[in-house]
């Protein structure tokens, strides 16, 4: 059944991080201006830094184990519907050999046929059903992963004061063409994440 590997495989589990982009305002005044006013008073510098998607999605360990879990959940269900399709090739054998050797009557014809033709339609309501499932289940995730990243980085800037945080990757096509690495800040985010990550596990221990 290559059909869910198909539509699984496009399924991107950093896809949302790289339109990821902060910006963190100095000023809270700035958001009460009117939109001619508040382009007009842009800074044309301000303080930037960048986070590479590409060594995060390496290092975070969260996202790591995420990862993960989400191949064996497509294994699975790769598994669940490869059995159901051989079953349904062993009985359609089965048929085409009684025809062929001239045993099949009209009316188990007929039967056979109803039947297969059911197999065949509960196999693509179960495809349907198990990839609109992990399609919803990263979509979740997705939502989750932005949030721990929009939360981390709120707090890791009331120290450092970035304008803007941007995302980049090497890997895929983006607004960002050329980065100093002197600007890089993805070292700190993944320890700081992975931190966060260790305590919010430690923690649960505790309340159990």
């Amino acid at each position: 059944m290559k059909s869910l590997a198909s539509v699984l495989s496009i399924l991107s589990f950093i896809g949302v991080l790289i339109l990821f982009g902060l910006h963190f305002s100095k000023s809270k005044n700035d958001s009460s201006q009117s939109g001619t006013a508040a382009v007009s008073n842009i800074p044309v510098t301000g303080k930037i830094a960048y986070v590479d998607i590409d060594t995060l999605e390496a290092n975070y360990e969260y996202l790591k184990t995420k990862k993960e879990d989400f191949k064996q959940r497509q294994a699975q269900m790769e598994g669940e519907l490869e059995s159901s399709y051989q079953k349904m090739q062993a009985d359609a054998a089965e048929v085409q050999k009684k025809n062929q050797a001239g045993t099949l009557s009209q009316a188990e014809g007929e039967a056979a046929q109803k039947r297969l033709g059911q197999m065949q339609q509960s196999l693509q309501t179960r495809k349907d059903a198990l990839t609109q499932q992990l399609v919803k289940e990263q979509e979740d995730f997705n939502k989750d992963l932005k949030g721990r990243l929009d939360a981390f980085l709120s707090d890791y800037n009331k120290d450092k004061h970035f304008d803007y945080i941007f995302s980049y990757s090497a890997s895929a096509a983006g607004t960002i063409l050329y980065a100093n690495t002197g600007l890089n800040i993805t070292e700190e985010v993944i320890k700081g994440l992975n931190d966060l990550s260790k305590k919010t596990g430690e923690d649960k221990k505790k309340n159990k």
